[in-house]
């Protein structure tokens, strides 16, 4: 009887309420998300396609620098459309699988990224420390590798957690104070032990991006001792602006997601509210700002920008 009942706990789909505590508010929240939504979408899709179409920006620096659009545009996209569907028309219903399918996506995403700020790391190290070795160590062959290797590594870290998930029973209410489908934040509807699911959603996740965050540092502690013995200011000026963008990103990605991360594990007095519309900007903060800070800094791509935009300047 219990098995059969255990059974059919997963049958029906969720609700997702919105941020609670500013229900009044989502209309107008929807404003800004919904313009930071569009910056996002275009940035990054005007970052693909310069890479795409413009010979000079095929190096590994900026193949990576377009696995990072590509990321940035599924993370957002995963979350932000339903999210304005919940401000615009109230709560909306999303089926079980649906719901796995967004956490997946959300949390890949979110490793992946971590793990392309590490191999953008390795390339500038390269080109830097060892700037004579770069095209024979970062070949085509490698750069791919690379690729493959961190999607990889990203879908096995976190395809557990849908297994965790989708093994559970939903017998209490299926309504997710949020405006989307997170590991944790679902597995607490269940009415079932999810130790398991608590651990290894903070445990394995968090020590993956510790890694790719040690790494990063040792990466920039090497390249700016190497940068320091350089004999020239002008060279060493050059060799630090070439990171200046690759830095900035690095501090807008990790910074708010530990704070998340470390607020969503141990942060019991955060209230709620704050919490939640923290999580929201920043599935979409920066995705829409990765784009603009490398079209400022980034030479090539700020040339390239500009003439694709304003012909008439560029003559």
């Amino acid at each position: 009887m219990v098995m059969h009942n255990m059974s059919s706990y997963n049958t029906g789909p969720f609700t997702l309420s919105g941020i609670p505590g500013l229900e009044q508010y989502h209309v107008w929240i929807s404003i800004p998300f919904c313009f930071i939504y569009l910056v996002a979408i275009v940035g990054n899709g005007l970052l693909l396609y310069l890479i795409a179409v413009e010979n000079s920006l095929h190096s590994p620096m900026f193949f990576f620098l377009s696995m990072l659009a590509t990321t940035d545009l599924i993370l957002s996209t995963t979350c932000v459309p339903k999210t304005l569907s919940i401000f615009w028309f109230g709560p909306q219903e999303i089926s079980f699988p649906g719901c796995l399918t967004q956490l997946f996506f959300l949390h890949y995403s979110f490793v992946l990224d971590s793990a392309i700020l590490l191999a953008m790391a390795f390339d500038r190290y390269v080109a830097i420390c060892s700037p004579l070795r770069y095209t024979t160590i970062l070949t085509p062959k490698a750069v791919v590798k690379i690729a493959v290797g961190i999607s990889f590594r990203s879908f096995c870290v976190f395809v557990p957690c849908v297994f965790l998930v989708n093994r559970l029973p939903f017998c209490r209410t299926h309504v997710i104070a949020h405006t989307y489908c997170e590991h944790i934040g679902v597995a607490r509807l269940a009415c079932a032990d999810i130790s398991i699911n608590i651990w290894y959603g903070f445990c394995v996740p968090i020590m993956t991006v510790i890694t790719d965050v040690v790494l990063i540092a040792i990466s920039y502690t090497l390249i700016l001792c190497a940068v320091f013995r350089l004999p020239s200011r002008d060279a060493r000026q050059k060799a630090l602006g070439t990171c200046g963008s690759h830095v900035c990103v690095i501090l807008m990605f990790y910074i708010p997601a530990f704070f998340s991360i470390l607020a969503h594990r141990f942060g019991h007095n955060v209230p709620r509210t704050f919490h939640i519309m923290f999580a929201n900007l920043y599935v979409i903060i920066p995705p829409a700002l990765n784009p603009v800070v490398y079209g400022v800094k980034t030479k090539q791509i700020r040339d390239k920008a500009i003439l694709l935009l304003f012909p008439k300047w560029s003559q």
